[in-house]
């Protein structure tokens, strides 16, 4: 029994290890985002802990997130390094990330949904979202989280073709898009973390 034990801790250890190499590479080839999967994933991380979700459910989320951005390794590196405004072609590229990614990690046996949060984490609560446009709780709750934390670390950092616009500005958008495009606990969540919890990006 301590020997299966034993054998599932360095399963799970080298496991991490391969996803922590993964990410690696999507930041080698998009430096721009560098820390952006690991940011997050924190943030990610904190949510779900502050809606009180299970173990098992952190650590999906925290593997997701970590992973979140793997289809674009798929994307042209000029356009993820582009400095002026996306074309449509160009946006539309970029949004075939989340179903690369999928089909990548749908090929690994997770113990956890990990291939179909990462496929859901641009998915928005009235079907707008992509790449199946689903809605309400279709959605995973954990692709819920990590769409919030996505956007608000995206629009606090710097991009190649806008400036950041701000951690405020940020926690507005999603407080005005709450319960349209952002699942309402996860919104209440994530603001209780910011506003009374003194949660920052390092």
């Amino acid at each position: 029994e301590e020997s299966l034990r034993k054998g599932l801790v360095q399963l799970r250890s080298t496991m991490k290890a391969a996803i922590d190499s993964l990410a690696s590479a999507i930041e080698i080839r998009d430096p721009y985002t560098a820390g952006h999967q690991e940011r997050v994933t924190r943030l990610a991380r904190a949510i779900a802990v502050e809606m009180g979700l299970g173990e098992e459910r952190v650590e999906a989320i925290e593997i997701a997130g970590i992973v979140h951005d793997l289809g674009k390794l798929y994307v042209p590196a000029e356009i993820l390094s582009k400095p002026t405004k996306l074309t449509d072609l160009e946006y539309a590229m970029i949004k075939m990330h989340a179903q690369a990614g999928y089909t990548v990690l749908s090929k690994i046996d997770f113990p956890w949904p990990i291939a179909q949060i990462v496929h859901q984490h641009h998915e928005l609560i009235n079907g707008s979202g992509y790449p199946q446009g689903l809605s309400g709780k279709d959605i995973l709750i954990e692709a819920r989280i990590l769409c919030v934390a996505d956007v608000v670390e995206a629009m606090s950092s710097h991009r190649p073709y806008r400036p950041a616009v701000g951690i405020q500005a940020a926690l507005d958008e999603i407080t005005q898009k709450r319960g349209i495009l952002y699942d309402r606990e996860v919104v209440d969540a994530c603001l209780m973390l910011f506003r009374k919890k003194n949660f920052k990006f390092e």
